[in-house]
């Protein structure tokens, strides 16, 4: 059975335009990739989880920040690896300064013995839809466009 996340993607609307929040992974593997590394704020779940409560916890442990509200669901992708992402939207509003998130750890540098603690989300941004196509992981690019098809009606 192939790993399932789920995840929310936050818009907001700026002075008329839509804007949308992703974080960037955290830890020593990510730390000089931009383009095509940044995600939805999301976690796995089992089959014991439900995929919408877990997008919310993930988001929580994410970004330090809960939300609430009426969720849209944006359906599913698969991304490269093989995992399915299942993403809700949710219009509200983020100070990425205000960023907290969980810790984890892992022997870094490889084969040193050594365990460091990273972050699991170094950085979040708002960007524009042409910005966010760039920075997304190519597969959740797919959120972005269906999103901005249910706003346009």
């Amino acid at each position: 059975m192939a790993r399932r996340s789920g995840g929310i993607l936050l818009y907001r609307r700026n002075a008329g335009a839509v804007e949308f929040l992703l974080v960037h992974p955290g830890g020593p593997f990510w730390a000089k990739k931009d383009l095509g590394a940044w995600s939805i704020p999301k976690g796995e779940y089992s089959d014991a989880e439900d995929a919408l409560a877990t997008a919310q916890r993930e988001f929580a442990e994410e970004t330090g920040s809960e939300l609430q509200g009426e969720f849209l669901p944006l359906g599913d992708v698969k991304q490269k690896g093989g995992k399915l992402v299942s993403a809700w939207a949710l219009e509200g509003d983020f100070d990425p300064a205000r960023l907290t998130c969980n810790q984890f750890e892992m022997e870094w540098p490889p084969r040193s013995g050594r365990k460091q603690s990273f972050p699991e989300v170094d950085r979040a941004q708002w960007f524009s839809p042409a910005e966010a196509r760039q920075k997304i992981v190519p597969a959740q690019g797919e959120f972005i466009t269906r999103l901005l098809a249910i706003l346009r009606g």
